[in-house]
């Protein structure tokens, strides 16, 4: 019999007392509900990580419920990571697996289950050529250009899906929604019952412990029962649109000036587990804060804070250029600043640079586009994402910059250039372009929040674990209500690493319920 051993690393206590989620609602009465329906899985919410729990389990043959509490299909992303799938072989693409578990925990600080993140690693491509299968060969697939240059490692396992030119299988053209429009249509196929606008509020045990259904209201204000005779899985996203969880478990989410909308992702899985006993993930959870407020492409041309200072190396990921804007005086935005040369000194660098906001992010494959390009910086500075002028102290004014501040960072910034080296910053020097031909440009960037990853630990059948490290029965979590692949910072060192996980859980989760049989 296994010991009852506390986990002492983790709480299932919140780091502040007094959060009003932290109180559990009164049950339900049995009077207002209407109605028991009842599958072998009832998986709470509908987004990517759900449906493909939900399809996956249904191709094994086991029969499925998913409630989701929006009225309609909802994706937040586009980009799928995989690992080592066929499409990057044909390519010549290969990830070193254990180097990539080893940046991973660097990023994470450690704290992640490493268990867990192998789940991911050894399964994601499974988990993509599954579904690749399931659309049934109307799909062409895009390897998204990844960073190419000392700082970091940023692997080229970032997937992008379309359909085919001519083919109306799906609405979606491309990207997250496509990718759940295949698994919901391949779910209800295998005979799953979907019910949107169903809002889950309360999870159910029975006298031996186990959770064995969880009671949710629907579009009519009705309460229903939804029973898993095998498994009540949690699929409900993450807590980005709820500022008292951001408090408690994520505190840097709050400082942004922007946000992605989340659709009601309010942490409602996270709070379910919690008073069902589950130990949760400790703070710091991981946030993805991407350089897309404003202007979404930032290059590795001259940084400056809304001082007219420089203040970092340029030559960073996405998450790392969001961190270090937040530190500035202001914090909600900073300017890259380029001349009249930039469209050939992006060209003149394609091969040494690539990575989100390195490169525009609508880039898939090798080859570069000036015109794409030259189009988004037009369209930007036509918003007011970014500022063209003839002189420098114009281009300051526009900004709201002291120009004397503005020209003294940029005759700096030139300096370095003509000696071919950056000792204020340490930037490779290949990357270092000179800024002296008008007209000139001032891009505007800032952090945006666009996720909090962090959720229920499990083990490696994804079954949610206690604070003494015992399995909860009948309890499951997938997605971003699940812990313990995360901590610290979003490992954007593969991009789409959340999505990609959805598919290799689906695969695992499948294997653990009819192991459980």
């Amino acid at each position: 019999m296994a010991k009852n051993l506390e986990m002492k690393f983790y709480s299932n206590r919140s780091p502040k007392r007094g959060y009003s989620w932290e109180t559990p609602p009164a049950p339900i009465p049995e009077t207002e509900i209407v109605e028991t329906l009842e599958a072998d899985a009832v998986i709470i919410g509908g987004g990517i990580s759900g449906l493909a729990a939900a399809a996956r389990i249904t191709d094994r043959g086991l029969s499925g419920i998913v409630i989701d509490k929006n009225a309609h299909m909802v994706a937040l992303a586009g980009q799928i990571a995989a690992i080592n799938t066929k499409i990057m072989a044909e390519k010549g693409i290969v990830i070193d697996k254990k180097l990539l578990a080893a940046d991973w925990l660097k990023v994470s600080g450690s704290r992640v289950q490493e268990d867990l993140l192998w789940i991911f690693i050894n399964r994601s491509a499974e988990g993509f050529e599954w579904m690749l299968k399931l659309a049934e060969g109307v799909l062409d697939v895009g390897v998204y250009v990844g960073y190419r240059g000392p700082v970091f490692n940023e692997y080229l396992g970032t997937h992008h899906i379309f359909q085919k030119k001519g083919v109306e299988k799906y609405k979606n053209f491309g990207g997250g929604m496509l990718a759940c429009e295949i698994l919901e249509k391949a779910f209800l196929k295998n005979g799953g019952k979907l019910f949107r606008s169903t809002a889950a509020e309360q999870l159910e045990k029975d006298d031996s412990g186990r959770v064995v259904s969880c009671i949710a209201k629907g579009a009519d204000g009705k309460y229903r029962r939804y029973k898993g005779k095998k498994a009540v899985v949690l699929a409900t996203g993450d807590c980005s649109d709820n500022e008292e969880m951001l408090e408690a478990f994520c505190p840097i989410g709050l400082r942004p000036a922007k946000r992605f909308p989340r659709n009601g992702n309010t942490g409602d899985g996270q709070k379910m587990a919690f008073w069902a006993g589950a130990v949760l993930d400790n703070p710091e959870w991981a946030p993805t804060l991407h350089a897309l407020g404003f202007c979404g492409f930032q290059g590795f041309f001259l940084h400056v804070n809304q001082r007219g200072q420089r203040f970092m190396n340029e030559d960073t990921w996405m998450q790392a250029k969001s961190v270090r804007c937040l530190m500035q005086p202001g914090g909600d935005f900073a300017f890259s600043i380029m001349d009249a040369k930039y469209l050939d000194e992006v060209g003149e660098r394609w091969d040494i640079i690539g990575g989100q906001g390195m490169a525009p992010l609508s880039v898939v494959g090798d080859k570069y586009n000036p015109e794409m390009l030259e189009k988004e910086i037009e369209r930007n500075i036509s918003v007011g994402y970014g500022f063209k002028a003839d002189t420098l102290e114009e281009l300051a004014r526009l900004c709201d910059i002291a120009p004397e501040d503005f020209t003294k960072t940029v005759k700096r910034y030139n300096e370095l250039v003509a000696q071919g080296d950056d000792p204020d910053f340490g930037k490779r020097a290949v990357l270092l372009t000179p800024i002296v031909k008008p007209p000139f440009y001032a891009l505007k960037w800032g952090p945006s929040l666009l996720d909090v990853f962090g959720g229920a630990l499990t083990n490696t059948d994804l079954n949610v674990l206690d604070a003494d490290g015992q399995t909860i029965p009948g309890f499951y979590a997938v997605g971003n209500a699940a812990g313990g692949m995360y901590a610290v910072d979003y490992p954007l060192l593969l991009n789409g690493n959340s999505y990609g996980r959805a598919l290799a859980y689906a695969m695992q989760l499948a294997d653990s319920l009819l192991k459980s049989e």
